[in-house]
């Protein structure tokens, strides 16, 4: 918002057709001259008194200054000038959802492209977008949790964090999704009187936890709602194991000297969903998947976040449209 002449201009940026408006009233100029030019070759002496006899070259002029006024009022009202202020409470209302990725080497697979990890960032991206005025929050996880991001309304500022992830960055190799819970369980502690609690667990399902069922009874007693989307493909593909640099240089080995691979398990997850009265939610190469997750969570009953009275500059665009209609009239009838 730009102020100038003590009015605020929300809409400035749409200066940018001003070299438009300013080709407009130079054609309106052009016309009217050329319209005088002809009207004094036909008022020569010689023909006075045959043509033009309504004519006037000061009603013309008139007519023209009209026009021009009017363009220029249309285009500051454009502009959407603003001026006074009222005070105005602004409730935010929404629903709280706590993304839980999964960061553990296996999350390097390519059975999904690039890899599952990438492909995983890519559907959150999209996710919020597709979101409207919910609240969301990130938990990384491998064999242990912790908050990248804390629940928020700004995407912009949730994106910067998600670019942020990488494996090579957090990631202690293996996966402990019980640790992932109890991590969103504090989070949640810290609004106990929020009704629905909203979670999306975004792993390839490999899980070496050591208490998952007490934990998951401890989200069951807190009302979280798990929502599971599996990160990979039941054929799986081979771990690849980089150097410091950043290079693959093969795959990992299991403890027989072979070649690692990672599987999606999805009857955990489908039975993680179930038995915190979620869903599970099969990865799509479209956005169908995001679809039908958004579509569950908008099911659920909004709840205000917080509430802030703001000061508002009202809008005066309407005197400018007026200004430039009585304008328009004026030239009509002249």
């Amino acid at each position: 918002m730009t102020e100038f002449l003590g009015i605020h201009w929300a809409s400035a940026d749409r200066v940018m057709l001003l070299p438009f408006v300013g080709a407009l009233i130079f054609l309106l100029v052009k016309h009217v001259r050329h319209r005088l030019k002809v009207a004094a070759q036909l008022t020569h002496p010689r023909h006075e008194g045959m043509f033009l006899q309504n004519f006037s070259v000061l009603r013309e002029q008139y007519k023209l200054v009209l026009g021009v006024v009017a363009l220029v009022l249309l285009f500051l009202a454009m502009l959407l000038p603003q001026w006074g202020k009222h005070d105005e409470n602004i409730v935010q209302q929404g629903r709280d959802l706590l993304l839980v990725l999964d960061i553990s080497r296996s999350m390097l697979a390519q059975d999904l492209r690039p890899n599952r990890l990438t492909f995983a960032k890519l559907k959150i991206r999209s996710l919020l977008s597709k979101l409207k005025a919910e609240r969301v929050g990130l938990i990384l996880f491998s064999g242990t949790a912790f908050v990248h991001c804390p629940l928020t309304a700004d995407y912009n500022a949730f994106l910067l964090f998600l670019e942020q992830v990488e494996v090579e960055q957090f990631s202690l190799g293996t996966t402990a999704i019980d640790n992932a819970l109890l991590e969103a369980l504090q989070v949640f502690s810290q609004s106990k009187d929020r009704k629905n609690k909203l979670m999306l667990l975004m792993t390839d399902g490999e899980d070496f936890s050591t208490d998952l069922t007490h934990v998951k009874r401890l989200a069951v007693e807190q009302g979280i709602t798990l929502f599971t989307m599996g990160v990979g493909t039941p054929e799986g593909a081979p771990v690849p194991k980089f150097d410091r640099a950043g290079n693959q240089v093969g795959h990992e080995t299991d403890d027989a000297g072979g070649t690692a691979m990672t599987k999606l398990n999805e009857p955990l997850l489908q039975e993680m969903a179930k038995s915190l009265q979620g869903h599970y939610i099969k990865t799509r190469q479209d956005d169908g998947d995001l679809d039908e997750l958004v579509t569950i969570v908008q099911k659920y009953e909004k709840e205000q976040f917080s509430e802030q009275k703001v000061s508002l500059y009202e809008h005066q665009y309407h005197w400018f449209l007026l200004g430039a209609l009585v304008c328009l009239l004026l030239e009509w009838v002249l």
